[in-house]
């Protein structure tokens, strides 16, 4: 079996060595939540003006991965329930939030969701489990 690497470096989402990657920062706060802002442009368009629900769907799925990773438990997505509320128009810019429900063994219960900055209507939010990789 083969090393894992455990760097995120080359990350669609997180990575700042990706050309093409979305380079997004996230930051575990005062109140034990990961959080990162994003706005997207005409390149992450799905329909007219609209962003694609993958991009939707990645960076909620990396701030839930993300709250582990900053913790020091790496974890990969084993399963994720995604709710897409309302539609993302480009130039919005968006809040991300991971909620770390509970561990139980190796799988990790997480939360994610996507509201407007402005508003703080929300776009999307998610369940999902994580199982956590043993180093």
């Amino acid at each position: 079996m083969s090393e894992i690497d455990l760097s995120s470096n080359h990350c669609f989402v997180c990575g700042p060595e990706n050309p093409i990657g979305l380079k997004i920062k996230f930051i575990i706060d005062d109140e034990d939540i990961c959080r990162a802002e994003f706005t997207p442009a005409k390149t992450h368009v799905g329909f007219q003006d609209t962003t694609h629900g993958g991009i939707i769907f990645s960076l909620l799925d990396d701030v839930m991965a993300n709250w582990l990773f900053l913790k020091g438990k790496p974890a990969q997505t084993a399963k994720c329930d995604l709710r897409y509320k309302n539609s993302l128009h480009t130039g919005e810019t968006v809040i991300l939030e991971g909620h770390h429900l509970k561990t139980k063994s190796r799988m990790a219960m997480m939360y994610g969701v996507m509201k407007t900055k402005e508003e703080e209507k929300v776009i999307a939010e998610c369940n999902a489990k994580f199982m956590i990789i043993s180093s």
